[in-house]
């Protein structure tokens, strides 16, 4: 199973698979205008991926065969301030 991969030149860490490279007709419009002109990084072989750095290999492909994309967004950013006031109350309670 082939996909091509593109980044968004308009958020940052954010990547859309399609079954054909150029070919976006299945993605939503709304969804287009929001990533912005698709720029190609590569074009994958999923059959021959046992898995993929920071997407679920089953979901990329479940979503290319049933909506033909699958839209990968940036992991959550991590708050260390309240990750530190956590770490500080727990202390004062124990």
């Amino acid at each position: 199973m082939l996909c091509a991969v593109y980044k968004s030149p308009k958020k940052d860490q954010t990547y859309l698979f399609v079954n054909k490279r150029d070919d976006f007709s299945e993605v939503p419009e709304a969804l287009l205008k929001t990533f912005g002109s698709p720029i190609l990084v590569t074009v994958l072989n999923l059959a021959s991926q046992e898995k993929l750095a920071l997407a679920d290999i089953d979901k990329v492909k479940e979503n290319l065969s049933e909506q033909g994309f699958y839209l990968q967004l940036p992991p959550p950013q991590e708050n260390l301030l309240d990750e530190h006031k956590a770490m500080l109350k727990k202390q004062k309670e124990g």
